[in-house]
């Protein structure tokens, strides 16, 4: 069964620092484009980084722009997201999805397969 699991969420302080990972499993997703998206109670789900199949391009959003890293082991079949810097802003749902035409797009209907999810919450 072709899954995403996401982990390494959890309760930080701000300022503090989190590493998310998203372990594929089932089909190996080293062609495909990766993203991370979050969903905060109450408002829709967000775009906050994605990475190319290859991990040449990336793209974040302006909200995580220096603060935000995702990179990816495709030996590994996981994809990371760094984040430093955290704000109580951030506190969300954080999820990967995988984009199999191999892009970064910002756009979640690119996306064909979702994990269930991690919860990030920080504390101000």
């Amino acid at each position: 069964q072709d899954q995403l699991v996401e982990s390494g969420g959890g309760l930080v302080q701000t300022g503090g620092s989190l590493r998310l990972s998203c372990a594929a499993s089932g089909r190996t997703f080293s062609s495909y484009g990766m993203g991370w998206f979050r969903q905060a109670p109450g408002k829709e789900r967000e775009f906050v980084a994605a990475i190319s199949w290859s991990g040449i391009n990336t793209n974040d959003a302006d909200s995580v722009k220096g603060r935000f890293t995702i990179s990816r082991d495709n030996a590994k079949n996981t994809v990371y997201l760094q984040m430093n810097s955290l704000k109580p802003e951030d506190t969300a749902v954080y999820y990967c999805a995988a984009d199999r035409s191999g892009g970064y797009s910002h756009r979640r209907y690119r996306y064909d397969y979702w994990g269930q999810g991690t919860q990030v919450t920080v504390s101000s």
